[in-house]
């Protein structure tokens, strides 16, 4: 077990990710989920673009979801958990 550097949180090792020059540096796989879209986001701030519009309305929705708590409903919840793992 190891330790995510983002979330802290305990993982087996299959379940993280090493820095590439820093290899003691481990992300586990839902923070490295996050930090993809927090990049994507920079990089669409600094290169507007029609796409780059369309992942701004998905993380708007997605943000508007998790406030209301609709992803924790027991019959919706797991449908946008699922879809919040297939949109960019």
């Amino acid at each position: 077990m190891s330790t995510c550097w983002c979330c802290g949180d305990d993982f087996p090792e299959e379940r993280l990710l090493r820095l590439g020059s820093h290899p003691e540096v481990a992300v586990c796989l839902r923070c490295s989920v996050r930090l993809v879209r927090q990049a994507r986001a920079k990089h669409e701030a600094l290169h507007p673009s029609l796409t780059a519009r369309l992942h701004e309305v998905v993380a708007g929705a997605r943000q508007t979801v998790v406030r209301l708590g609709l992803d924790r409903l027991p019959v919706v919840g797991p449908g946008f958990r699922w879809l919040g793992d297939h949109l960019p």
